[in-house]
């Protein structure tokens, strides 16, 4: 008899292979994209930069797992940082490998972060929880991979953002229903993450411990007049940085992100 495997599995969806460049163009091409990465990219500013005392030293060992084409990898590389990306897919990792060319002690592995043996000081996982079957089991593999006193960078697609969005589209039926999985878009997440039930997984780990918490996009996809995003994006920002941080307003954000430090 065939034993079960205790690996975090992705969903059969998780692989952009075929679609990699419609998936950058998608993600960074837009002002949600563009949006997204810049908002993440300001929260994790200090680490990129290594302002922490704990991260003093000029250069991190850093993972980008579910690392797509290396958008967020390469703000690392540019500070210096030796950076793995991981994904399974392996057009992906083509577009990451032409993005991060000028760093060539960048590594690249197409495989399941499940396989990670390497420890590293920073671990990135953004927009990875929401295609895989098992999230609370990869968030443990994640959390073993850290060294002493490291740092991950988590960031999930809100199921509570999802439901409202819906709501106020008016598919309640689909609300109803459990927001099944939509088999006609490949680039839309399929496991959306509850705020709540991850939250509360972190605080239960002893070894862990939850540094901020922020929501990103928070406004941006519920404005009703899409017209006014782009001249307007400056105040866009400032404002998102606001209300991404004060709460209730955290919790309607798209995506949800979580820093944390694992315990020496």
């Amino acid at each position: 008899m065939n034993k079960k495997s205790n690996k975090p599995s992705t969903l059969n969806r998780g692989s952009f292979d075929g679609i990699a460049n419609k998936f950058d163009e998608n993600i960074y091409g837009t002002t949600k994209g563009k949006l997204r990465h810049q908002l993440l990219v300001f929260h994790l500013s200090q680490y990129i930069r290594g302002e922490p005392d704990s991260f003093a030293h000029p250069s991190l060992k850093v993972a980008d797992v579910g690392a797509g084409t290396g958008m967020m990898a390469l703000e690392f590389a540019k500070q210096g940082h030796a950076v793995h990306l991981y994904d399974v897919s392996a057009e992906a990792l083509d577009i990451a490998k032409q993005r991060l060319e000028a760093f060539p002690e960048s590594r690249f592995f197409c495989q399941s972060f499940s396989d990670i043996d390497e420890q590293y000081d920073f671990i990135i996982c953004h927009a990875l929880l929401e295609w895989l079957a098992k999230p609370i089991d990869a968030i443990n593999k994640l959390i073993d991979q850290l060294t002493p006193n490291g740092l991950l960078s988590l960031s999930f697609f809100n199921h509570d953002a999802k439901v409202f969005n819906n709501l106020l589209y008016g598919n309640f039926d689909y609300v109803k229903a459990g927001l099944p999985p939509r088999n006609t878009v490949r680039l839309n997440p399929h496991n959306a993450q509850e705020i709540s039930v991850v939250m509360q997984h972190l605080e239960g780990l002893e070894n862990v411990q939850v540094l901020s918490s922020s929501g990103i996009r928070c406004i941006h996809d519920y404005m009703l007049d899409k017209t006014r995003i782009d001249p307007q994006y400056d105040s866009l920002f400032e404002l998102e940085l606001e209300y991404g941080a004060r709460a209730p307003f955290k919790y309607l954000g798209k995506y949800f992100h979580i820093m944390l430090t694992k315990s020496g």
